[in-house]
């Protein structure tokens, strides 16, 4: 018997990711699933059409995809926004290493989807942007505009004080949202869930904290890491993965599955799951969290720390992966409501779609490999979804829609998609 503790975690392990989807994917190859029925018989297409994408940009020069993370959005229209803000930096290798956690942690939690109609007007510019390219452009002006910090003589850092007495408005007024003309989705959620952020980077110092006198800092798990890391600058994904799965536990809404008294965060429940002796009836995805991951890796490895174990990740559960299975036809909903109704995140049918699209993403990445050569070394997860799957999902949604915009419509509170 399996006690709650012992369940929760569990069910925060990268492992417990790729097991539960899996289970999801078993019941699909016998049909058994009431959402959807998966046409295996069209994944290495699927793989054929991600390769093509990934050419049209690549070329022939497909080992060189840059890791699937914020960074790519920061680059958007001008890919020297970042090298800009570093250079007007007096700091050293640490310190860098920590502001630009502190930009790429924030900035991840603001990137929900925004909806198909919001648009950011870069300031000093005539560009505007949207979707996630904007979120992360926006997101970024805000971080140089000292936003999340409350020290003065920092101000591009994010601290606990300046997160925790985030203005209510303040995401609202940086990311020019009007109700009537640009409106952002689930913009009220996306400021709780910084306010909640500051609240959590104080709860857990054993990650956060800095030196005597300072504010918590999400930068300061550089500190954290490299009490953790050995004589070859090796450490673990599953040490930075504690630090988010355990040190952001309490950024979550209340509304989330909880499990001995613990916020699970992206994880739920699919009640016609077999019982299984660890995860019970639960799958999880900890979609964010593992974006998150994704995009603190690149400012810690160019810092010099070396990554193992990569290959515990998995792909992402998101709108634009799961699109792609859907408007390629690998996967087949059984009710044509499913495609004309909105849903909750914590909907079956959500569930389904999320569980099937991260197993059905090593499938493809198992062809691509095959199909190209190469190995899960030189091509790992997290580059075919950046060259990739992701991209792939967007265009084949503007194919088949004038909105671009996924085939299954969620309710978005601005923290899971």
């Amino acid at each position: 018997m399996t006690s709650d503790s012992e369940r929760v975690e569990y069910l925060r392990s990268l492992p417990s990711v790729r097991e539960g989807c899996r289970r999801v994917l078993a019941l699909a190859r016998d049909d058994a699933l009431p959402s959807f029925k998966v046409d295996f018989d069209k994944v290495p297409s699927a793989a054929d059409y991600v390769i093509n994408v990934i050419r049209q940009t690549y070329a022939d020069d497909v080992a060189s995809v840059p890791f699937h993370s914020r960074w790519r959005h920061f680059e958007t229209g001008n890919p020297k926004r970042v090298e800009n803000m570093t250079a007007s930096w007096d700091c050293d290798a640490l310190e860098k290493a920590r502001r630009l956690i502190d930009l790429a942690l924030v900035s991840v939690l603001l990137d929900a989807g925004a909806g198909p109609t919001w648009k950011y007007e870069e300031p000093g510019t005539e560009d505007t942007y949207s979707r996630s390219e904007g979120l992360g452009v926006a997101s970024l002006h805000m971080f140089l505009q000292g936003a999340f910090s409350s020290d003065l003589l920092n101000p591009h850092c994010s601290d606990a004080d300046a997160l925790a007495n985030l203005p209510s408005d303040s995401i609202a007024k940086a990311f020019q949202v009007d109700e009537a003309t640009n409106p952002l989705v689930g913009c009220a959620g996306r400021t709780d869930l910084l306010k909640r952020l500051g609240q959590s980077l104080k709860a857990h110092p054993e990650f956060f904290a800095g030196t005597v006198g300072s504010s918590n800092r999400p930068g300061n798990l550089v500190d954290y890491l490299l009490k953790h890391k050995n004589e070859q600058n090796e450490v673990s994904i599953t040490e930075l993965w504690r630090v988010v799965v355990y040190g952001l536990q309490d950024i979550w809404p209340d509304s989330r599955t909880r499990l001995g008294g613990q916020n699970m965060g992206d994880v739920w429940e699919l009640s016609y799951l077999p019982e299984d002796e660890k995860a019970g009836k639960f799958v999880s995805f900890h979609k964010l969290s593992q974006w998150l991951t994704y995009s603190l890796m690149e400012p810690l490895q160019d810092y010099g720390f070396k990554i193992t174990d990569l290959g515990l990740m998995t792909g992402l559960p998101e709108y634009r992966n799961g699109g792609l299975l859907v408007d390629f036809g690998v996967l087949i909903p059984k009710d044509g409501k499913i495609l004309t109704d909105e849903f909750e995140p914590s909907s079956e049918v959500i569930i389904e779609w999320r569980a099937l699209t991260v197993a059905l993403l090593d499938e493809i990445h198992k062809v691509i490999l095959e199909r190209l050569s190469f190995t899960a070394e030189a091509f790992p997860l997290v580059k075919m979804l950046e060259g990739g799957s992701w991209k792939a999902g967007r265009v084949i949604a503007k194919e088949k829609r004038a909105d671009g915009g996924p085939p299954i419509t969620i309710k978005s509170d601005g923290t899971v998609f």
